[in-house]
């Protein structure tokens, strides 16, 4: 592998780092409510659009630029370094989804909108009693003529009080194997019998809410693929949340790690052991976990799609990132509890759901272990 860029990636990266210099909003790390954050990443969106930076891989047909993927790493490494507003993220994943899976008039109705920011998605996947083992999901949708009616209960929808339209999974059939009768669904938020209720999280901010569905009446031809794909639909959207976007959060990672050696070296810890072995180790778990986002970043250009090595990356993710903020909640001590340092509380706090992100530690770990260690179940 040579992770050094070509001639044309250069003079790719050279331009993005030109229009990020003028075009990262100023102050938008001050966003304080969740409302003020909604705000930002969708304005941020928008300009990302109108600069020609989003679906930059995504097929020239369905808007995209037919980039290598190498560009998207560039892309979330740059703004990672220009400490920019996170990348839209859903509108990539999902959007994969719906370009693998869709029909045309799907295609034609939802990527253009996606594409601009029109319209934002969230994922209707966990629920109260199926969060770690999805394929246990209970929401039912029943066929009923042309539409089906779905009933059930959604938890930690993350954004789903911003989001236009939902990626829904829902059991349609109830008497086969449990991965086999799940269906998914493209649903506009806006229809009758949505309840969405923000979740307010330790921090007090309400990032993810839970929703209810009573009733609520999908045309046929909004499902997304066939009757009880909905398991492959959400297991290719889940391997697709992870990949390029990794690169940006390794160069917000470095960032944060210089600043906790600042911060050592101001309260003179840099002398005692013990810190320096914890900043000597988040260090490595950093360069580990970078020199593995490299390797898929490598095996996707050479065109192979995302497979299970992605519960490795999410499982080095959750560990760097939590031994990272474990770190600075030890090294700025009360600073961080006394409203001194509230930035360092609130990435404390987002830092341990990580580990459900896209599938939970537990399950990560039985992927290894089942698929790519094709090690016995007992």
């Amino acid at each position: 592998m040579d992770y050094r860029d070509s001639a044309e990636e250069a003079e790719y990266r050279a331009g993005l780092r030109a229009w990020l210099a003028d075009n990262v909003p100023p102050g938008h790390q001050n966003a304080t409510t969740q409302d003020d954050r909604a705000a930002v990443a969708h304005a941020w969106h928008k300009k990302l659009y109108e600069g020609g930076y989003i679906g930059q891989s995504w097929p020239v047909e369905w808007g995209g630029k037919g980039l290598s993927p190498a560009m998207d790493a560039i892309l979330n490494e740059e703004t990672g370094n220009f400490n920019a507003p996170p990348l839209p993220g859903t509108a990539g994943y999902i959007g994969r989804a719906l370009q693998m899976y869709g029909t045309d008039e799907q295609r034609t109705q939802l990527l253009p909108p996606t594409i601009s920011g029109d319209i934002h998605w969230c994922q209707g996947f966990s629920e109260p009693s199926a969060g770690s083992d999805l394929a246990a999901l209970r929401t039912r949708a029943v066929r009923d003529g042309d539409e089906y009616v779905v009933n059930g209960h959604k938890m930690w929808t993350s954004g789903g009080q911003y989001s236009d339209w939902c990626l829904l999974l829902a059991r349609t059939d109830p008497d086969v194997p449990k991965h086999k009768g799940i269906s998914a669904f493209l649903v506009d938020m806006r229809s009758p019998g949505i309840t969405v209720q923000p979740i307010v999280l330790a921090d007090g901010s309400p990032e993810t809410s839970e929703v209810f569905w009573d009733d609520v009446r999908i045309p046929a031809n909004q499902r997304l693929g066939d009757e009880g794909e909905g398991w492959r639909i959400a297991m290719t959207t889940v391997s697709y949340e992870r990949g390029p976007s990794d690169i940006g959060f390794i160069s917000t990672y470095r960032k944060n790690l210089a600043e906790l050696e600042e911060t050592a070296a101001k309260k003179g810890l840099t002398d005692d052991r013990e810190t320096q072995a914890r900043l000597a180790r988040a260090y490595v778990l950093g360069e580990v976990l970078r020199l593995n986002v490299l390797q898929q970043l490598s095996l996707r250009i050479s065109g192979r799609p995302p497979g299970e090595e992605g519960s490795i990356s999410k499982q080095l993710w959750t560990h760097t990132e939590q031994e990272l903020q474990h770190l600075a909640l030890d090294l700025f001590g009360a600073d961080v509890v006394t409203g001194r340092r509230p930035d360092y509380l609130h990435r404390y706090f987002m830092s341990r759901p990580i580990s459900v992100y896209g599938g939970s530690s537990q399950i990560q770990k039985n992927i290894i272990a089942q698929r790519l260690l094709e090690m016995p179940r007992k």
